[in-house]
């Protein structure tokens, strides 16, 4: 029997909410049992779409606000005067003990303000960072940080890659899972001082880490290393680009299997591969950011996705919290952080 568990939902964030996201429960509703949910939005708009989905409503507590956070309001206005909206309620269930973990498609620099606001940060992390899994050719890889800090020291960077690590064997099940930090050469001298430091920690860590140095660009998609370290400038970039170039790869090869006779030929032989191919990298299986080092689960839908998609996002914030991702990192950075205590306060020592 699985483990009993209770998600927040904010039903209003998302550029399809709250039809999207009434969708995603009622998939999470047949797929996880024993999860029972606690849903805040528009009452007048949420119950109708529930009650549509038999027994959806008997694991739903749906609580009313009128209160949104929108998609262009800013994180520090949106913590100062969102108080009562559906995204900061969702997660003030977590902090008052009613949830095990809060899932959302709003605004994404919002929802980082006030989970961190309202959850805090773990013991010895500074600032949390978005991992999420990428597709590779060898399986799935996690990436961090894929937006929340532009900016890195070594640091960060270093209790990135424990972060990382410990979510990589969680949610992709491996044992020791490789770790590469994100650079412009693979060579021990390329790369800014953040980086170098970075890795000079983590080559010396006596924690069972499989740190492999610096992995370039081509390396996500080849999937060389099963966690990606870098600071939230690069990731967010990288991150557009592979969705950008298999947006590109997909529509060119639409293009050309119906643009002759041949083509379309093709298409009819090959669909059996092309529906794999398809249902492999659908990004909606890949939906739900983790914002990692905050003191609870909290799971970033993306805005423009739909039902299935949202479903997916549910299932990663189910995973973690089953799994006791948060308990895991505590422990692993303790010990870090215990060895390597000097090292952390002054990078400069790894010199």
């Amino acid at each position: 029997m699985s483990q009993s568990t209770t998600l927040s939902i904010d039903a209003m964030g998302g550029d399809h909410a709250p039809d999207m996201v009434v969708e995603g429960l009622a998939l999470a509703h047949k797929a996880l049992p024993n999860t029972k949910f606690i849903v805040f939005g528009r009452a007048n708009e949420v119950a109708p779409l529930l009650a549509q989905h038999a027994g959806l409503s008997d694991v739903c507590e749906l609580r009313h606000t009128d209160d949104i956070v929108s998609a262009e309001e800013k994180p520090g206005t949106a913590l100062r005067s969102g108080r009562e909206s559906s995204m900061r309620l969702a997660i003030n269930a977590v902090s008052d003990g009613e949830a095990d973990g809060v899932v959302s498609a709003g605004n994404t620099g919002a929802l980082m303000a006030m989970a961190k606001f309202v959850l805090k940060t773990l013991p010895g992390i500074d600032r949390p960072a978005i991992a999420s899994l990428l597709p590779t050719l060898r399986g799935e890889s996690v990436m961090l940080d894929l937006g929340a800090n532009i900016q890195c020291d070594a640091e960060n960077l270093v209790q990135f890659a424990v972060m990382g690590e410990v979510f990589a064997r969680h949610v992709l099940h491996i044992d020791k899972p490789s770790i590469g930090i994100l650079n412009v050469g693979t060579e021990g001298l390329k790369g800014n001082d953040s980086v170098k430091q970075a890795a000079a920690i983590l080559y010396e860590t006596r924690l069972p880490i499989d740190f492999r140095g610096f992995v370039e660009g081509d390396s996500i998609g080849l999937g060389k290393v099963d966690v990606i370290v870098t600071d939230g400038f690069t990731g967010n970039v990288a991150l557009k680009t592979v969705e950008g170039v298999a947006r590109l790869f997909s529509d060119a090869l639409k293009q050309e299997l119906k643009g002759s006779i041949w083509g379309m030929l093709g298409a009819l032989i090959a669909k059996p591969a092309i529906d794999s191919f398809r249902t492999r990298f659908d990004p909606r299986r890949y939906n739900g950011a983790m914002f990692l080092g905050l003191g609870g689960i909290c799971v970033k839908s993306h805005g423009g996705t739909d039902g299935l998609g949202f479903f997916h996002a549910i299932k990663v914030a189910h995973e973690l919290v089953v799994d006791k991702l948060n308990e895991g990192i505590k422990e692993d950075y303790a010990r870090f952080s215990s060895e390597h205590h000097n090292t952390i306060l002054d990078p400069t020592a790894a010199d």
